[in-house]
C-alpha cells in the first residue's frame, strides 16, 4: 500500500512539527493538518513563518520549505479526512477534571470526537494512527467506535507515539532514537504497519523503526516518560540532602552519571519538571495501576509526582526564608517562564507555581521570557483560580529584557535555562538591584562562585 495523502487532526505541539517534517522528507505525500481553532490555523499560515504558533529551533524553516508545496493547514476537517489514506489523531488528552478518575485519568473526549467524525465522514478504507499519548487499550475503544458507527469502511488502528522533547523537537524528528509503530498482528494489520513504516523509511534507518502490538506501543510511551521523570525527581530528592550535608548536587550528579549503567542524562537538579507530558502521563499510569488493583505499583509512581511538587514548593519557600521570612511588597524578578528553554510552551511550568506561592506572600513579580507573552503568563496564573484576574494582573509585571526587569529587584529567580541568561552582564544587573541582592538559580545554569564574586547572595538548587 503506497501512501500519497495524510491528514493530521490537531495542529498543536505534536501534530504541527511532526507533519511538517513528514512533508519535508516526503515531497510525494500531501500532508494536511486540520484544526477547528481558526486562529491557530491562521497563525500556521502566516506568510512570515517566524510567527507560526509554536517555537522550535529550525521549525519555521521547514514549514517555509514545505508549506504550499505538499504541506497544508486547514479548518476543513471533513474534506481532509475524506481524502486521506492515513489519519493521525494528535489532539489534546488532558487529565480529567471531573467524574471517575478526576485528577489522574486521561480525558479521552477529544479522541472519541475524532473517532466519531472519522466514522461519519469516511467512505473508503482508512489507517487511523494514534499520535496523542493515550492510556493502554485506547485503540480498542477507537476501533469499536469506528467499526460500529461507520459506513461499512474497514479501519486499521495503529499506535505511533511521539518521543519528542520540546526545544529539540525538530532534531528529534529528523534523527530519532527510534520510531515505534504498534498494530494488529492480522494480515491487514501488517499491511497497515508496513505502509507507515515506508513513510518514515524515507529518512529513518529501518533498524530504528520498531514494530509491536498496539498495547505494547501505547504503554511504552507512558513508561518512557515515567522513567525520565523518575530520574529528575531522584536527583532533586538528593539535592535537598546535599543542602543539609554540605555535598554539591552537581558534583554528585557528575560522579554517578559517569557510571555507564546510569549515564548523565536527566540528572540535572532543578526546581522541578514541567511540560505537557510527564505529570499527565505518570498520573495516567497511576490511575491505570490502581484500576487493576496494583496499589504498590501506583504508590511507587505517584511518589515521582509528590517529589516534583515538593521541589517547587521548596524553591519558593527558600526564597521567602532567605529574604528574612517576608517577601511582602518586595520585587522578585523571574528570568524565564517557559517550562524549558527553546520552547514557548508553559504547561506545568515550575514558574507558574513558584509565582503563585510568592504572590500569596504578597510579593511583586517581574518577568522576562524571550518567547512567552504577557497574556499567556496571566492566563497560566488565572487557570489556577487562586485569586482574581485583577489581583494576578496587579501582581505580575512583564518586561522586554532582563535588565529592565531586574532594576530595583530584591532577588532574581532563574526558572528557565535559556542560553542567553549565561551571557548577561551580571555586574550591570547587580548594580541596578536593591541591596543585598539575592540570586536563586533554579536551573543551575550560572557559575555560583563567579556570581557570588559579583556580590550576589547565591542560592542554587542543592546549595
Amino acid at each position: 500500500m503506497k501512501i500519497t495523502k495524510i491528514c493530521c487532526i490537531g495542529a498543536g505541539y505534536v501534530g504541527g512539527p511532526t507533519m511538517a517534517v513528514i512533508a519535508q522528507k516526503c515531497p510525494h505525500i500531501q500532508v494536511t493538518v486540520v484544526d477547528l481553532n481558526e486562529q491557530r490555523i491562521k497563525d500556521w499560515n502566516d506568510p512570515n513563518t517566524d510567527n507560526i504558533p509554536i517555537y522550535e529551533p529550525g521549525l519555521s524553516q521547514i514549514v517555509a520549505e514545505a508549506r504550499g508545496r505538499n504541506l497544508f493547514f486547514s479548518t476543513e476537517v471533513d474534506k481532509a479526512i475524506d481524502e486521506a489514506q492515513v489519519i493521525f489523531i494528535s489532539v489534546n488528552t488532558p487529565t480529567k477534571t471531573y467524574g471517575k478518575g478526576k485528577g489522574m485519568a486521561a480525558d479521552l473526549k477529544y479522541i472519541e470526537l475524532c473517532a466519531r467524525q472519522i466514522a461519519k465522514v469516511a467512505k473508503h478504507n482508512k489507517i487511523v494512527v494514534e499520535k496523542s499519548t493515550l492510556p493502554v487499550r485506547t485503540a480498542e475503544a477507537i476501533k469499536s467506535i469506528l467499526d460500529n458507527t461507520g459506513n461499512g469502511v474497514q479501519f486499521q488502528i495503529l499506535s505511533n507515539p511521539e518521543f519528542l522533547a520540546e526545544g529539540t523537537a525538530v532534531t528529534d524528528l529528523l534523527n530519532p532514537d527510534r520510531i515505534l509503530i504498534g498494530g494488529d498482528t492480522t494480515p491487514e494489520g501488517e499491511v497497515a504497519i508496513n505502509a507507515l513504516v515506508d513513510v518514515y523509511a524515507n529518512w529513518v534507518d529501518k533498524d530504528k523503526i520498531l514494530t509491536t502490538n498496539v498495547w505494547s506501543s501505547e504503554l511504552s510511551k507512558l513508561t518512557a516518560n515515567a522513567f525520565l521523570a523518575q530520574r529528575i525527581s531522584s536527583i532533586n530528592a538528593m539535592s535537598e540532602l546535599c543542602e543539609k550535608t554540605g555535598a554539591d548536587v552537581n558534583e554528585v550528579a557528575k560522579a554517578i552519571g559517569m557510571d555507564s549503567r546510569i549515564g548523565p542524562k536527566f540528572l540535572k537538579a532543578s526546581v522541578g519538571f514541567g511540560g505537557s507530558c510527564f505529570q499527565k502521563d505518570i498520573l495516567n499510569l497511576v490511575y491505570i495501576a490502581k484500576s487493576y488493583g496494583l496499589n504498590e505499583v501506583a504508590d511507587y509512581w505517584e511518589q515521582v509526582i509528590i517529589m516534583n511538587d515538593h521541589q517547587k514548593r521548596r524553591f519558593s519557600n527558600k526564597i521567602v526564608q532567605t529574604l528574612y521570612n517576608t517577601v511582602a511588597d518586595k520585587k522578585i524578578t523571574f528570568l524565564g517562564w517557559a517550562f524549558k528553554k527553546d520552547t514557548n510552551d508553559t504547561r506545568e511550568s515550575a514558574a507558574i507555581y513558584v509565582a503563585d506561592d510568592l504572590i500569596n506572600e504578597q510579593a511583586k513579580i517581574s518577568v522576562y521570557d524571550p518567547k512567552v507573552s504577557r497574556n499567556k503568563m496571566l492566563s497560566d496564573l488565572d487557570y489556577l483560580q487562586t485569586r482574581s484576574v485583577e489581583e494576578n494582573s496587579n501582581a505580575l509585571t512583564i518586561f522586554d529584557n532582563a535588565y529592565e526587569a531586574s532594576k530595583g529587584a530584591h532577588a532574581i529567580a532563574i526558572l528557565t535555562e535559556w542560553d542567553e541568561f549565561t551571557t548577561y552582564d551580571w555586574h550591570k544587573i547587580y548594580d541596578s538591584m536593591h541591596k543585598p541582592a539575592f540570586l536563586f538559580d533554579g536551573r543551575n545554569i550560572l557559575d555560583a562562585k563567579e556570581v557570588e564574586s559579583i556580590g550576589f547572595i547565591y542560592k542554587g538548587i542543592g546549595s
